[in-house]
């Protein structure tokens, strides 16, 4: 499909900065392919939902994957600003870098400052390789749980480019870019849809009869890429790890066969589902990577409901929800989210989406 399909007019001032406070404040537009959107807000959310339903939440954690350093060792230092995105060992990282084009093979580039807490005050890294993409991989001075450490102290929360790019990371972001069920360390994006939940909605949710489960996709920087390609058939995915246990799985698959419907809370959580679901739409356990792309002509064979935020134009998640709901219906419900101020990205509004009985 051509990528324009996907494209539409958002107003800088429509993506949000900070997120509601308290989380389950902010608006929530209810989305029915074939009706008008509806106005709520998100802790309205337990009245469409109803006994024998199950919510999927993922409880990844976001890991201060944001680090800045300098070049040593060749010439005048250069700054470098680095992404993790992919843990391949015990030691080694890769990385989207910008200024990739300053580094080569066997630089050391360090991390951090003299003076801060961690370990010797900064975090040396050799580079192994480079990509093609402007992505590095490094191999670090540590290992393992003391790695992890380093990096918690020099690191940064990674915020989106389209927060990043009009205010610096602070301290808040730390706990404001973590969902409430933020457990399984890997993360370098949030599952968004997630941040919206609070004890009380969770209460309310379970007040219903509807059930809760945890999943874990490690949510990579490929969410901040855009599709830059005229075709979506050209556009690569890239991998994300995942898992669900066999419990979950046994677990959602009864409540369906009662009649439950499985509501997937964010795209991570509905792409890891359907990334783990037979042609029948049994869920199997699932312990993989996954780089599912899903576009207008999907057959969804898992989920049934989607909460999920507002996404930018031409974005693979854009793609995923006019797959979910249909392209015209979330057109027409972006358009109306755009007149009436919802806001948009990580931090913005949410929206439940019904899925279009023709994507089933």
């Amino acid at each position: 499909m051509h990528t324009d399909l996907f494209d539409f007019d958002l107003p800088a001032d429509s993506i949000a900065l900070r997120p509601a406070q308290p989380r389950d404040a902010a608006r929530l537009l209810v989305v029915r392919p074939g009706q008008p959107p509806q106005d709520q807000i998100m802790r309205d959310l337990p009245a469409y939902l109803r006994a024998g339903d199950q919510v999927v939440v993922n409880d990844t954690k976001v890991i201060p994957a944001q680090l800045t350093g300098r070049r040593l060792g060749r010439g005048v230092e250069a700054a470098i600003d680095a992404t993790l995105i992919k843990r391949i060992d015990g030691s080694r990282w890769q990385a989207l870098v910008k200024g990739a084009r300053k580094l080569e093979a066997g630089d050391t580039v360090r991390f951090g400052s003299e003076g801060r807490v961690c370990l010797l005050g900064h975090l040396d890294a050799t580079v192994e390789s480079k990509g093609e993409a402007g992505d590095i991989v490094f191999g670090f001075v540590f290992h393992g749980p003391a790695l992890d450490q380093a990096i918690a102290d020099v690191g940064l929360t990674p915020l989106p480019p389209y927060i990043a790019s009009k205010r610096a990371p602070d301290e808040r972001d730390a706990d404001d870019y973590q969902t409430m069920f933020a457990t399984q360390d890997g993360a370098v994006a949030a599952p968004t849809a997630g941040l919206h939940f609070t004890p009380e909605l969770e209460a309310a949710v379970l007040a219903r009869g509807v059930g809760i489960h945890r999943v874990t996709l490690h949510v990579g920087a490929g969410t901040f890429l855009p599709v830059k390609v005229d075709d979506t058939s050209a556009h690569k995915m890239h991998a994300e790890w995942g898992t669900i246990s066999s419990a979950t799985a046994d677990a959602l698959n009864a409540a369906r066969a009662k009649g439950g419907r499985i509501v997937a809370v964010g795209t991570t959580s509905l792409r890891l589902l359907e990334s783990a679901a037979d042609a029948d739409g049994t869920i199997r356990a699932f312990a993989a990577e996954t780089a599912i792309f899903i576009t207008p002509g999907y057959r969804f064979r898992a989920v049934d409901l989607l909460v999920t935020n507002f996404h930018l134009p031409r974005s693979t998640l854009f793609m995923l929800v006019s797959a979910f709901a249909g392209l015209d219906t979330m057109k027409a419900a972006y358009a109306h989210a755009i007149a009436t101020g919802y806001r948009f990205y990580s931090y913005g509004d949410g929206s439940l989406l019904f899925r279009d009985e023709r994507s089933a």
